[in-house]
C-alpha cells in the first residue's frame, strides 16, 4: 500500500513548480514538463521519494533517534510547529541561529539560561530585584523562548533533519552536512538539491502541499515510536527473566545434599564445612583431644610391649649361658678324674 496517493498530491498542488526562468538545472531529473511558463514536477518520483523518506524517518525513530523539523518561512511555521508537537519532536520555526548544530554546546548553555530565568520568575525571585532588572529578564525569557523554545527538550544533536525550503534553510543544511547528519528536504524547481541526502521534489510554497508533506513525516515519527514501544514490551519479559536468574541465590552444597547423606558422611562429633573447591571435615576440639589421648596410650602400650620382648630375650640368653657353664664344668671334672686314675 502506497504511503500517499497521486490524487492527494494533485489536490494539494504538489506538482506546481516555479517559473521556467527561475529553475535550477540540477532539478531537471525531477521535472516532468512545462506548462504556461511553469515547470511541472514529476509526481511519480515524488511518491517514491516520500516512501523512501517515510521509511528512513520511521526506522530512525524506532531505533531511538531524533528528527529535527526546520521551516522558518511564513507558510511553513504553523504547520511545522503543530506537527512537531503532535509527534513529540524538536523544531525551529523562527530563525536559524548560526551554530545551532555545529556549536551545540553554546546553544545548550543558552537553553539552560532560559530555564534558570524561568525558575527565578516562577519562584518569585523577580520581586526581590528592581523593576528594571526584572523587565530585562522578562524580555530575555521571551527572546530565548522564541529562538530556542522548539529545541529546549532536545538533549543532543538530532539524527535526522527535515527541511521544508532547502534554499531558505541553506545554513541549517550546511551545518548538517558538516556533522554528517542526513537531510530530508522538500525541494522546489528553483532549489539546488545536491546538498540534500533525500530529495522530495515538491512545491514548497503552497500551504496545502506543506501540510501534506509535514503531516506524512510526523506520521512516520509516530509509527517509529509505536514500533519502538512494541520492541520494548517484547524485550521486557526477557529482561525480567534475566534479572530474576541473576538475583536467585545459589544453593550451597550442604543444601543440595540430603540429611541422610550428610548423617552418613559426617564423622562422630563433627560436621561438614563446604568450600568452593573442596569439602573440609571439622571435628570438635574435645573429640580431637580424646583421639590424641587414645593414640598416645596406644603408642605407650607398643613401647611397653617392645621392652618386655627385649627383657625376655635377655633372660633366655642368660639362662643359655648358665647352662653352658655347668656342662663345661662337669666335663672338666670328669676329665680330671680320668687323668688321676
Amino acid at each position: 500500500m502506497a504511503i500517499i496517493s497521486m490524487k492527494a498530491l494533485l489536490e494539494s498542488g504538489v506538482h506546481f513548480g516555479h517559473r521556467t526562468h527561475k529553475w535550477h538545472p540540477a532539478m531537471k531529473p525531477y521535472i516532468f514538463t512545462e506548462r504556461n511558463g511553469i515547470h511541472i514536477i514529476d509526481l511519480q518520483k515524488t511518491v517514491k521519494a516520500i516512501e523512501q523518506g517515510y521509511a528512513l524517518v520511521r526506522d530512525t525513530v524506532s531505533s531511538g533517534g531524533t528528527v529535527l523539523f526546520v521551516g522558518t518561512k511564513r507558510q511553513a511555521q504553523e504547520m511545522i510547529q503543530s506537527e512537531a508537537i503532535r509527534c513529540g519532536m524538536p523544531y525551529v520555526t523562527d530563525r536559524w541561529l548560526g551554530g545551532m548544530l555545529t556549536n551545540w554546546r553554546t546553544i545548550r548553555q543558552r537553553i539552560n539560561e532560559l530555564e534558570r530565568l524561568e525558575r527565578m520568575r516562577d519562584s518569585g525571585d523577580f520581586g526581590r530585584i528592581t523593576k528594571k532588572e526584572a523587565l530585562i529578564h522578562m524580555r530575555e525569557i521571551e527572546r530565548l523562548e522564541v529562538l530556542l523554545g522548539g529545541i529546549r527538550k532536545m538533549a543532543h544533536l538530532p539524527e535526522l533533519l527535515f527541511v521544508v525550503d532547502v534554499q531558505r534553510e541553506a545554513t541549517a543544511i550546511h551545518e548538517a552536512n558538516l556533522l554528517e547528519i542526513p537531510v530530508i528536504g522538500m525541494v522546489d524547481t528553483n532549489c539546488d538539491p545536491r546538498n540534500v541526502d533525500y530529495v522530495i521534489p515538491s512545491n514548497d510554497d503552497a500551504i496545502r502541499a506543506i501540510k501534506l508533506m509535514v503531516g506524512k513525516i510526523a506520521d512516520a515519527v509516530l509509527e517509529g515510536k509505536a514500533l519502538r514501544k512494541e520492541e520494548e514490551i517484547e524485550e521486557e519479559p526477557e529482561r525480567v527473566m534475566a534479572r530474576t536468574v541473576a538475583e536467585e541465590p545459589e544453593l550451597a552444597d550442604e543444601e543440595l545434599l540430603g540429611e541422610s547423606t550428610l548423617a552418613k558422611l559426617t564423622p562422630k562429633g563433627g560436621r561438614f564445612v563446604f568450600d568452593e573447591e573442596e569439602v573440609v571435615v571439622v571435628v570438635d576440639e574435645e573429640e580431637v583431644v580424646a583421639v590424641e589421648e587414645e593414640v598416645v596410650a596406644g603408642e605407650e602400650e607398643v613401647v611397653a610391649g617392645e621392652e618386655e620382648a627385649v627383657l625376655e630375650s635377655e633372660d633366655e640368653f642368660v639362662v643359655d649361658a648358665t647352662n653352658w657353664n655347668e656342662e663345661d664344668e662337669t666335663e672338666a671334672v670328669a676329665e680330671e678324674k680320668t687323668e688321676e686314675e
